[in-house]
């Protein structure tokens, strides 16, 4: 039914839908979640009240955002021309982010190949190593000149990382797998393999809970541990999050499936999901890469 909506709006001037309150809402609630967070990560007793009203707040309002987009996708009031328009969208979103992680990776790339050398005494950083930290050995993993944060130890790539590396590739599979169900028709298929890409993205955070608690309980690998630890627990917690929002958005998408919203010809907001998630396995590899292995 929906997609006979489509057809008959597909010759309709460009849908634009009615004003929203749901942006002002999740801005304010985004803006109380990380105060919370900031406040609880500096030990203020409020901090951690105010995080988790902030972050329930938030999802309410994603929930009946997504069930407005929903509803007038269902009831046929997107054509051709706005389903072009989303494909854009998501595109440019999806470069945002790639340039969202070139800016971490940046920074890793420059403390190794810059900044670490030139406190090691390498060209004209001789004077200040001889000068400030004459004992400081630029090698890397490394806290910084004066251990910052003490001594550490760094999370072996061959264990959990690699694990969770193959959990994603797996799951990256399984997600294009339920695609070319959902082209050819095949809801159970459709449903067993995106469900499948669901429990993986699950299994993955889990992991990466247990890898930091091994972290900060055993190894003293926290967000204190210098230049390492902070580039270590932005990396892999940025990416964490986004596999989250992935794995709601995934769950979400199995949601509509079972409800038979998505027919072969029309189905961008899985496609819009399931690139966002070949997004997120790209990245991981070059994380584990860079940040594990090398």
């Amino acid at each position: 039914m929906a997609q006979a909506h489509a057809d008959h709006h597909d010759s309709a001037i460009y849908f634009v839908p009615h004003s929203s309150k749901w942006p002002v809402f999740a801005s304010v609630f985004l803006f109380v979640t990380m105060l919370g967070l900031a406040s609880w990560l500096n030990h203020a007793s409020w901090g951690k009240a105010t995080f988790y009203v902030g972050l329930l707040g938030l999802a309410g309002i994603l929930f009946k955002w997504f069930a407005d987009v929903i509803l007038e996708s269902v009831s046929g009031f997107y054509n051709k021309q706005v389903d072009v328009s989303f494909r854009m969208g998501m595109v440019w979103f999806i470069f945002s982010e790639v340039m969202f992680f070139a800016a971490f990776f940046g920074a890793l790339f420059y403390a190794r190949q810059f900044a670490l050398p030139w406190l090691g005494g390498e060209g004209d950083g001789a004077m200040t190593n001889a000068t400030l930290w004459p004992n400081f050995t630029a090698a890397w993993p490394s806290s910084g000149p004066g251990q910052v944060g003490g001594t550490f130890q760094t999370i072996p790539a061959w264990g959990l990382p690699l694990i969770n590396t193959l959990i994603l590739l797996t799951s990256g599979v399984t997600v294009t797998l339920a695609h070319h169900a959902l082209k050819a028709a095949q809801r159970k298929a459709l449903l067993f393999w995106l469900g499948a890409t669901v429990l993986l993205g699950c299994v993955f955070l889990v992991l990466q809970v247990e890898e930091y608690m091994h972290a900060y309980n055993e190894l003293n690998l926290t967000m204190g541990s210098g230049i390492y630890g902070s580039t270590f627990f932005m990396l892999t917690g940025f990416h964490g999050a986004h596999v989250t929002l992935g794995t709601i958005m995934l769950a979400i998408m199995w949601l509509r499936c079972a409800k038979g919203h998505f027919t072969k010809e029309n189905h961008f907001a899985f496609e819009a999901v399931a690139w966002y998630w070949h997004f997120v396995d790209v990245v991981w590899l070059g994380l584990f890469l860079f940040v594990y292995v090398l």
